[in-house]
Protein backbone atom coordinates (compact mmCIF):
# COMPACT_ATOMS: atom_id res chain seq x y z
CA UNK A 1 0.00 0.00 0.00
CA UNK A 2 2.81 2.39 0.90
CA UNK A 3 4.55 1.66 -2.40
CA UNK A 4 1.34 2.29 -4.36
CA UNK A 5 0.83 5.60 -2.55
CA UNK A 6 4.35 6.74 -3.37
CA UNK A 7 3.91 5.68 -6.99
CA UNK A 8 0.66 7.60 -7.34
CA UNK A 9 2.24 10.65 -5.74
CA UNK A 10 5.20 10.49 -8.13
CA UNK A 11 2.88 10.20 -11.13
CA UNK A 12 0.76 13.10 -9.92
CA UNK A 13 3.85 15.25 -9.41
CA UNK A 14 5.15 14.39 -12.87
CA UNK A 15 1.82 15.24 -14.52
CA UNK A 16 1.74 18.55 -12.62
CA UNK A 17 5.21 19.52 -13.80
CA UNK A 18 4.50 18.34 -17.34
CA UNK A 19 1.30 20.39 -17.35
CA UNK A 20 3.24 23.49 -16.31
CA UNK A 21 5.58 23.05 -19.26
CA UNK A 22 2.62 22.46 -21.58
CA UNK A 23 0.97 25.69 -20.44
CA UNK A 24 3.91 27.92 -21.41
CA UNK A 25 2.67 29.84 -24.51
CA UNK A 26 6.23 30.31 -25.75
CA UNK A 27 6.51 26.54 -26.17
CA UNK A 28 3.64 26.29 -28.66
CA UNK A 29 5.93 25.04 -31.44
CA UNK A 30 6.91 22.05 -29.34
CA UNK A 31 3.67 21.38 -27.45
CA UNK A 32 0.96 22.03 -30.02
CA UNK A 33 2.90 21.53 -33.25
CA UNK A 34 5.01 18.66 -31.85
CA UNK A 35 8.23 19.96 -33.35
CA UNK A 36 11.26 17.86 -32.37
CA UNK A 37 14.65 19.42 -33.02
CA UNK A 38 17.03 17.58 -35.33
CA UNK A 39 19.65 20.25 -35.71
CA UNK A 40 23.29 21.28 -35.83
CA UNK A 41 25.45 24.09 -34.52
CA UNK A 42 26.96 25.93 -37.48
CA UNK A 43 30.12 27.98 -37.90
CA UNK A 44 30.58 31.19 -39.87
CA UNK A 45 32.74 29.67 -42.59
CA UNK A 46 32.40 26.16 -44.00
CA UNK A 47 29.16 25.38 -42.18
CA UNK A 48 27.45 28.49 -43.50
CA UNK A 49 28.06 27.22 -47.04
CA UNK A 50 26.65 23.77 -46.21
CA UNK A 51 23.10 24.62 -45.11
CA UNK A 52 21.58 23.07 -48.21
CA UNK A 53 23.33 19.81 -47.30
CA UNK A 54 22.07 20.19 -43.72
CA UNK A 55 18.50 20.37 -44.97
CA UNK A 56 18.92 17.52 -47.47
CA UNK A 57 20.45 15.38 -44.72
CA UNK A 58 17.19 15.60 -42.79
CA UNK A 59 17.86 18.36 -40.26
CA UNK A 60 15.13 20.87 -39.43
CA UNK A 61 17.05 23.51 -37.45
CA UNK A 62 20.42 25.01 -36.63
CA UNK A 63 21.85 26.97 -33.70
CA UNK A 64 24.40 29.76 -33.50
CA UNK A 65 26.61 31.09 -30.71
CA UNK A 66 26.12 34.76 -31.53
CA UNK A 67 24.32 37.10 -33.92
CA UNK A 68 27.34 37.28 -36.22
CA UNK A 69 26.17 36.92 -39.84
CA UNK A 70 22.62 36.53 -38.50
CA UNK A 71 20.96 38.08 -41.55
CA UNK A 72 22.65 35.65 -43.93
CA UNK A 73 21.81 32.74 -41.65
CA UNK A 74 18.15 33.71 -41.39
CA UNK A 75 17.96 34.10 -45.17
CA UNK A 76 19.49 30.65 -45.67
CA UNK A 77 17.15 29.19 -43.07
CA UNK A 78 14.19 30.57 -44.99
CA UNK A 79 15.57 29.19 -48.26
CA UNK A 80 16.12 25.69 -46.89
CA UNK A 81 13.14 25.53 -44.50
CA UNK A 82 15.18 25.47 -41.30
CA UNK A 83 14.40 26.90 -37.86
CA UNK A 84 17.00 29.05 -36.06
CA UNK A 85 18.03 28.93 -32.41
CA UNK A 86 19.77 32.30 -32.33
CA UNK A 87 22.73 32.64 -30.01
CA UNK A 88 23.19 35.74 -27.90
CA UNK A 89 26.80 36.01 -26.74
CA UNK A 90 27.11 36.60 -22.99
CA UNK A 91 30.47 37.08 -21.31
CA UNK A 92 31.84 34.21 -19.22
CA UNK A 93 33.70 34.43 -15.94
CA UNK A 94 35.96 31.78 -17.46
CA UNK A 95 37.35 34.39 -19.83
CA UNK A 96 37.77 37.11 -17.23
CA UNK A 97 34.46 38.99 -17.17
CA UNK A 98 33.68 40.41 -13.72
CA UNK A 99 30.01 40.14 -12.78
CA UNK A 100 30.66 42.28 -9.70
CA UNK A 101 31.28 45.17 -12.10
CA UNK A 102 27.77 46.62 -12.31
CA UNK A 103 28.67 49.08 -15.05
CA UNK A 104 30.07 46.33 -17.30
CA UNK A 105 27.03 44.14 -16.67
CA UNK A 106 24.68 47.02 -17.51
CA UNK A 107 26.57 47.75 -20.71
CA UNK A 108 26.34 44.10 -21.73
CA UNK A 109 22.57 44.18 -21.19
CA UNK A 110 22.17 47.23 -23.42
CA UNK A 111 24.15 45.57 -26.20
CA UNK A 112 22.00 42.46 -25.94
CA UNK A 113 18.77 44.48 -25.98
CA UNK A 114 19.73 45.92 -29.36
CA UNK A 115 20.36 42.45 -30.79
CA UNK A 116 17.04 41.11 -29.53
CA UNK A 117 15.07 44.03 -30.94
CA UNK A 118 16.79 43.61 -34.29
CA UNK A 119 15.97 39.92 -34.81
CA UNK A 120 12.88 39.12 -32.72
CA UNK A 121 10.47 39.36 -35.66
CA UNK A 122 12.32 37.05 -38.05
CA UNK A 123 9.87 34.26 -38.98
CA UNK A 124 12.64 31.64 -38.95
CA UNK A 125 13.46 32.34 -35.29
CA UNK A 126 12.69 29.35 -33.05
CA UNK A 127 14.25 30.36 -29.74
CA UNK A 128 16.97 32.45 -28.10
CA UNK A 129 20.13 30.76 -26.81
CA UNK A 130 21.36 33.29 -24.25
CA UNK A 131 24.91 32.58 -23.18
CA UNK A 132 27.05 29.54 -23.84
CA UNK A 133 28.32 27.44 -20.93
CA UNK A 134 28.13 30.29 -18.43
CA UNK A 135 28.58 27.65 -15.72
CA UNK A 136 32.05 26.69 -16.95
CA UNK A 137 34.76 27.73 -14.51
CA UNK A 138 37.81 26.02 -13.01
CA UNK A 139 39.49 26.47 -9.65
CA UNK A 140 43.25 26.67 -9.04
CA UNK A 141 43.48 22.87 -9.11
CA UNK A 142 41.75 22.66 -12.48
CA UNK A 143 38.51 21.31 -10.99
CA UNK A 144 35.04 22.57 -11.89
CA UNK A 145 33.96 25.46 -9.69
CA UNK A 146 30.68 27.31 -9.07
CA UNK A 147 30.41 30.66 -10.83
CA UNK A 148 29.45 33.91 -9.14
CA UNK A 149 25.65 33.85 -8.52
CA UNK A 150 25.52 37.29 -10.14
CA UNK A 151 26.13 35.56 -13.47
CA UNK A 152 22.63 34.13 -13.24
CA UNK A 153 21.16 37.36 -11.86
CA UNK A 154 22.38 39.05 -15.04
CA UNK A 155 20.99 36.19 -17.12
CA UNK A 156 17.56 36.51 -15.47
CA UNK A 157 17.49 40.22 -16.29
CA UNK A 158 18.21 39.41 -19.94
CA UNK A 159 15.47 36.78 -20.02
CA UNK A 160 12.93 39.15 -18.51
CA UNK A 161 13.75 41.78 -21.11
CA UNK A 162 13.35 39.29 -23.95
CA UNK A 163 9.98 38.15 -22.58
CA UNK A 164 8.84 41.78 -22.35
CA UNK A 165 9.49 42.51 -26.04
CA UNK A 166 9.08 39.01 -27.49
CA UNK A 167 6.31 36.95 -25.87
CA UNK A 168 6.45 34.35 -28.65
CA UNK A 169 9.91 32.79 -28.58
CA UNK A 170 11.30 30.81 -25.62
CA UNK A 171 14.68 31.48 -24.02
CA UNK A 172 17.30 28.90 -23.11
CA UNK A 173 20.87 28.92 -21.84
CA UNK A 174 23.45 26.16 -22.19
CA UNK A 175 25.40 24.22 -19.59
CA UNK A 176 28.72 22.46 -20.02
CA UNK A 177 27.83 18.93 -18.96
CA UNK A 178 25.09 17.99 -16.50
CA UNK A 179 26.14 19.11 -13.05
CA UNK A 180 23.41 19.08 -10.39
CA UNK A 181 25.00 21.82 -8.27
CA UNK A 182 25.45 24.08 -11.30
CA UNK A 183 21.89 23.55 -12.49
CA UNK A 184 20.45 24.12 -9.01
CA UNK A 185 22.30 27.42 -8.57
CA UNK A 186 21.22 28.61 -12.00
CA UNK A 187 17.55 27.68 -11.78
CA UNK A 188 17.20 29.25 -8.33
CA UNK A 189 18.13 32.60 -9.86
CA UNK A 190 16.53 32.29 -13.32
CA UNK A 191 12.86 31.46 -12.68
CA UNK A 192 11.93 32.95 -16.06
CA UNK A 193 14.00 30.45 -18.06
CA UNK A 194 11.81 28.55 -20.53
CA UNK A 195 14.15 25.72 -21.55
CA UNK A 196 17.40 24.41 -20.12
CA UNK A 197 20.10 23.14 -22.50
CA UNK A 198 22.94 20.70 -21.95
CA UNK A 199 26.14 20.17 -23.90
CA UNK A 200 27.28 16.57 -23.58
CA UNK A 201 29.56 14.28 -25.55
CA UNK A 202 30.35 10.87 -24.07
CA UNK A 203 27.55 11.45 -21.56
CA UNK A 204 24.93 11.55 -24.33
CA UNK A 205 24.91 7.80 -23.77
CA UNK A 206 23.35 8.27 -20.32
CA UNK A 207 21.46 11.50 -20.98
CA UNK A 208 18.04 10.22 -19.79
CA UNK A 209 19.46 8.96 -16.50
CA UNK A 210 21.50 12.11 -15.85
CA UNK A 211 18.59 14.44 -16.57
CA UNK A 212 16.12 12.35 -14.58
CA UNK A 213 18.26 12.90 -11.47
CA UNK A 214 17.73 16.67 -11.79
CA UNK A 215 13.93 16.53 -11.35
CA UNK A 216 13.46 19.31 -13.90
CA UNK A 217 10.28 21.36 -14.06
CA UNK A 218 11.01 22.82 -17.50
CA UNK A 219 11.81 21.19 -20.87
CA UNK A 220 15.37 20.56 -21.99
CA UNK A 221 17.35 20.15 -25.17
CA UNK A 222 20.91 19.17 -26.06
CA UNK A 223 22.70 22.04 -27.76
CA UNK A 224 26.01 20.22 -28.31
CA UNK A 225 26.86 16.56 -28.82
CA UNK A 226 29.20 14.74 -31.15
CA UNK A 227 32.53 12.96 -30.99
CA UNK A 228 33.72 11.96 -27.53
CA UNK A 229 35.32 15.05 -25.97
CA UNK A 230 39.09 15.38 -25.71
CA UNK A 231 38.75 15.44 -21.89
CA UNK A 232 37.01 12.03 -22.09
CA UNK A 233 39.74 10.25 -24.08
CA UNK A 234 42.95 8.47 -23.00
CA UNK A 235 45.93 10.78 -22.60
CA UNK A 236 49.64 10.17 -23.20
CA UNK A 237 52.23 10.56 -20.41
CA UNK A 238 53.26 13.83 -22.07
CA UNK A 239 49.72 15.19 -21.89
CA UNK A 240 48.27 14.61 -25.38
CA UNK A 241 44.74 13.37 -25.93
CA UNK A 242 44.28 10.38 -28.24
CA UNK A 243 41.75 11.08 -30.97
CA UNK A 244 39.47 8.48 -32.55
CA UNK A 245 39.56 7.86 -36.29
CA UNK A 246 36.67 9.31 -38.29
CA UNK A 247 35.21 5.80 -38.60
CA UNK A 248 35.37 5.25 -34.84
CA UNK A 249 33.72 8.63 -34.29
CA UNK A 250 30.90 7.71 -36.63
CA UNK A 251 30.29 4.34 -34.98
CA UNK A 252 30.38 5.80 -31.47
CA UNK A 253 28.11 8.68 -32.43
CA UNK A 254 25.51 6.32 -33.89
CA UNK A 255 25.45 4.27 -30.68
CA UNK A 256 25.11 7.30 -28.42
CA UNK A 257 22.34 8.74 -30.62
CA UNK A 258 20.40 5.51 -30.29
CA UNK A 259 20.74 5.33 -26.50
CA UNK A 260 20.54 9.01 -25.59
CA UNK A 261 18.14 10.37 -28.19
CA UNK A 262 16.13 7.73 -30.06
CA UNK A 263 15.35 5.72 -26.91
CA UNK A 264 14.75 8.84 -24.81
CA UNK A 265 10.98 9.03 -24.32
CA UNK A 266 10.98 11.89 -21.81
CA UNK A 267 8.14 14.29 -22.83
CA UNK A 268 10.28 17.21 -21.61
CA UNK A 269 12.98 16.38 -24.17
CA UNK A 270 12.77 18.78 -27.14
CA UNK A 271 15.63 17.57 -29.34
CA UNK A 272 19.28 18.15 -30.17
CA UNK A 273 21.90 20.13 -32.07
CA UNK A 274 25.03 18.26 -33.14
CA UNK A 275 28.43 19.90 -32.81
CA UNK A 276 29.94 21.05 -35.19
CA UNK A 277 28.53 21.76 -38.67
CA UNK A 278 31.76 23.33 -39.87
CA UNK A 279 35.50 23.08 -39.17
CA UNK A 280 37.18 23.85 -35.86
CA UNK A 281 40.69 23.74 -34.50
CA UNK A 282 40.45 22.41 -30.95
CA UNK A 283 43.31 20.13 -29.90
CA UNK A 284 43.41 19.06 -33.57
CA UNK A 285 41.84 20.32 -36.82
CA UNK A 286 39.71 17.16 -37.09
CA UNK A 287 38.34 16.43 -33.61
CA UNK A 288 35.01 18.25 -33.59
CA UNK A 289 34.29 19.69 -37.03
CA UNK A 290 32.19 17.55 -39.36
CA UNK A 291 34.01 19.08 -42.34
CA UNK A 292 37.56 19.88 -43.38
CA UNK A 293 38.49 23.49 -44.13
CA UNK A 294 37.72 22.79 -47.81
CA UNK A 295 34.34 21.25 -47.04
CA UNK A 296 34.85 17.49 -47.22
CA UNK A 297 32.63 15.54 -44.79
CA UNK A 298 33.36 12.37 -42.80
CA UNK A 299 31.51 9.33 -41.39
CA UNK A 300 29.66 11.35 -38.77
CA UNK A 301 27.47 13.10 -41.33
CA UNK A 302 26.60 9.71 -42.82
CA UNK A 303 25.44 8.55 -39.37
CA UNK A 304 23.53 11.79 -38.74
CA UNK A 305 21.77 11.41 -42.08
CA UNK A 306 20.77 7.89 -41.06
CA UNK A 307 19.36 9.24 -37.77
CA UNK A 308 17.59 12.22 -39.34
CA UNK A 309 16.11 10.45 -42.39
CA UNK A 310 16.13 6.75 -41.54
CA UNK A 311 18.61 5.83 -44.26
CA UNK A 312 22.24 6.39 -45.17
CA UNK A 313 23.23 8.73 -48.00
CA UNK A 314 23.83 7.06 -51.35
CA UNK A 315 27.55 7.64 -51.05
CA UNK A 316 29.40 7.16 -47.74
CA UNK A 317 32.73 8.55 -46.57
CA UNK A 318 36.01 6.60 -46.85
CA UNK A 319 36.54 4.26 -43.90
CA UNK A 320 39.77 4.64 -41.91
CA UNK A 321 39.66 2.12 -39.07
CA UNK A 322 43.03 2.60 -37.40
CA UNK A 323 46.55 4.03 -37.65
CA UNK A 324 49.88 2.69 -36.35
CA UNK A 325 53.43 4.02 -36.19
CA UNK A 326 56.17 1.39 -36.41
CA UNK A 327 53.49 -1.15 -35.60
CA UNK A 328 52.37 0.62 -32.42
CA UNK A 329 49.02 2.23 -31.63
CA UNK A 330 48.55 5.58 -29.93
CA UNK A 331 47.68 3.87 -26.63
CA UNK A 332 51.17 2.32 -26.69
CA UNK A 333 52.48 5.85 -25.96
CA UNK A 334 55.12 6.04 -28.69
CA UNK A 335 58.44 7.60 -27.66
CA UNK A 336 61.30 7.93 -30.17
CA UNK A 337 64.55 8.57 -28.31
CA UNK A 338 66.76 9.31 -31.31
CA UNK A 339 66.53 9.95 -35.04
CA UNK A 340 65.28 6.93 -36.92
CA UNK A 341 63.09 5.87 -39.80
CA UNK A 342 59.38 5.65 -38.98
CA UNK A 343 56.65 3.89 -40.94
CA UNK A 344 53.00 4.77 -40.45
CA UNK A 345 50.20 2.56 -41.74
CA UNK A 346 46.45 2.86 -41.79
CA UNK A 347 43.79 0.18 -41.93
CA UNK A 348 41.32 1.51 -44.47
CA UNK A 349 38.63 -0.01 -46.67
CA UNK A 350 39.76 0.66 -50.23
CA UNK A 351 37.43 -0.22 -53.09
CA UNK A 352 38.06 -0.09 -56.83
CA UNK A 353 34.92 1.95 -57.46
CA UNK A 354 36.50 5.12 -56.04
CA UNK A 355 39.55 7.21 -56.79
CA UNK A 356 41.20 7.87 -53.44
CA UNK A 357 43.76 10.53 -52.63
CA UNK A 358 45.98 10.14 -49.56
CA UNK A 359 47.34 13.20 -47.82
CA UNK A 360 49.72 13.00 -44.83
CA UNK A 361 50.58 15.84 -42.44
CA UNK A 362 52.85 16.13 -39.42
CA UNK A 363 52.23 18.71 -36.69
CA UNK A 364 53.84 19.74 -33.46
CA UNK A 365 51.34 19.67 -30.62
CA UNK A 366 49.53 22.61 -29.07
CA UNK A 367 51.52 23.98 -26.14
CA UNK A 368 48.92 26.19 -24.42
CA UNK A 369 45.37 24.91 -24.26
CA UNK A 370 42.53 27.38 -24.68
CA UNK A 371 39.49 27.23 -22.41
CA UNK A 372 35.75 27.16 -22.93
CA UNK A 373 35.87 26.73 -26.70
CA UNK A 374 37.91 29.89 -27.20
CA UNK A 375 39.55 30.54 -30.56
CA UNK A 376 42.58 28.44 -31.44
CA UNK A 377 44.58 29.76 -34.41
CA UNK A 378 45.51 27.29 -37.12
CA UNK A 379 49.10 27.95 -38.16
CA UNK A 380 50.27 28.54 -41.74
CA UNK A 381 51.64 25.73 -43.89
CA UNK A 382 55.37 25.35 -44.50
CA UNK A 383 56.76 23.70 -47.62
CA UNK A 384 58.11 20.22 -47.00
CA UNK A 385 61.14 18.52 -48.51
CA UNK A 386 59.89 15.37 -50.26
CA UNK A 387 62.07 12.47 -51.39
CA UNK A 388 60.88 9.68 -53.72
CA UNK A 389 57.28 10.70 -53.68
CA UNK A 390 55.13 10.32 -56.76
CA UNK A 391 51.52 11.18 -57.52
CA UNK A 392 50.65 12.06 -53.93
CA UNK A 393 50.21 15.23 -51.92
CA UNK A 394 52.13 15.30 -48.66
CA UNK A 395 52.64 18.23 -46.33
CA UNK A 396 53.68 18.37 -42.72
CA UNK A 397 52.54 20.76 -40.07
CA UNK A 398 53.42 21.78 -36.53
CA UNK A 399 50.77 21.29 -33.89
CA UNK A 400 49.19 24.13 -31.99
CA UNK A 401 51.31 25.61 -29.22
CA UNK A 402 48.37 27.00 -27.26
CA UNK A 403 45.67 24.57 -26.19
CA UNK A 404 42.16 25.91 -25.72
CA UNK A 405 39.68 24.83 -23.08
CA UNK A 406 35.91 24.80 -23.39
CA UNK A 407 35.96 25.30 -27.15
CA UNK A 408 37.88 28.59 -27.13
CA UNK A 409 39.76 29.66 -30.27
CA UNK A 410 42.89 27.59 -30.84
CA UNK A 411 45.66 28.52 -33.27
CA UNK A 412 46.55 25.70 -35.67
CA UNK A 413 50.33 25.24 -35.95
CA UNK A 414 52.35 25.62 -39.16
CA UNK A 415 53.49 22.70 -41.28
CA UNK A 416 57.08 21.63 -40.71
CA UNK A 417 59.67 20.31 -43.12
CA UNK A 418 59.92 16.51 -43.07
CA UNK A 419 62.08 14.08 -44.98
CA UNK A 420 59.79 11.51 -46.61
CA UNK A 421 61.54 8.38 -47.78
CA UNK A 422 58.60 6.51 -49.27
CA UNK A 423 54.87 7.06 -49.62
CA UNK A 424 52.49 4.29 -50.64
CA UNK A 425 49.04 5.72 -49.99
CA UNK A 426 48.07 3.72 -46.88
CA UNK A 427 51.69 3.66 -45.71
CA UNK A 428 54.34 6.36 -45.36
CA UNK A 429 57.97 6.13 -44.27
CA UNK A 430 59.81 9.20 -42.99
CA UNK A 431 62.65 10.35 -40.78
CA UNK A 432 62.07 11.34 -37.17
CA UNK A 433 62.04 15.13 -36.69
CA UNK A 434 65.39 16.33 -35.34
CA UNK A 435 63.80 18.72 -32.87
CA UNK A 436 62.81 17.21 -29.53
CA UNK A 437 59.14 17.53 -28.70
CA UNK A 438 55.66 16.11 -29.15
CA UNK A 439 54.20 15.56 -32.60
CA UNK A 440 51.08 14.22 -34.26
CA UNK A 441 50.91 12.54 -37.66
CA UNK A 442 47.67 12.94 -39.64
CA UNK A 443 46.28 11.19 -42.68
CA UNK A 444 43.35 12.31 -44.83
CA UNK A 445 41.79 9.87 -47.30
CA UNK A 446 39.75 11.78 -49.87
CA UNK A 447 37.42 10.38 -52.50
CA UNK A 448 36.04 12.03 -55.62
CA UNK A 449 32.64 12.69 -54.01
CA UNK A 450 33.71 15.34 -51.51
CA UNK A 451 34.08 13.00 -48.55
CA UNK A 452 37.02 12.12 -46.33
CA UNK A 453 38.27 9.64 -43.76
CA UNK A 454 40.80 10.81 -41.15
CA UNK A 455 43.14 9.44 -38.50
CA UNK A 456 46.07 10.72 -36.46
CA UNK A 457 48.60 9.42 -33.98
CA UNK A 458 50.67 11.32 -31.37
CA UNK A 459 54.31 10.52 -30.59
CA UNK A 460 57.18 12.04 -28.65
CA UNK A 461 60.76 12.61 -29.81
CA UNK A 462 63.33 12.71 -27.00
CA UNK A 463 63.62 11.66 -23.36
CA UNK A 464 60.39 11.86 -21.37
CA UNK A 465 62.36 12.37 -18.16
CA UNK A 466 63.14 15.88 -19.39
CA UNK A 467 59.45 16.87 -19.32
Amino acid sequence: MEFKTKLLFSLALFMCLYSQAQDNPRLKLFNQEHFFIKGAGIDNNVGLTKLELLSKSGANAFRTWSTQNAEAKFDSAQKYNLKVALGIAVHQELHGFDYNDEEAVAQQLEEIKAQVLKYKDRPELMCWVVGNELNLLFDEKGQLALVNPKVYDALEEIIQFIHSVDPIHPVTTTFAGINKKHVKRALERTPSLDIISFQVYGDLLVLPQRVNALNLKIPYMVTEYGAVGHWERPITPWGREIEETSFEKGQGLAYRIQKGIVENKDPLFLGTFVFYWGQKQERTPTWYGLFTTKGESDDRIDELTKYWTGKYPKHKAPVVKSITLNGKKAVDFIVIKEEETLTARIDAIITEEHNYRFHWELMEEVKVKSQGGAFEQEPPLIEMKVIENKDTQITFKKEVKVKSQGGAFEQEPPLIEMKVIENKDTQITFKTPKKEGDYRLFVYVYDEKGKVGTANIPFYVGELKDL
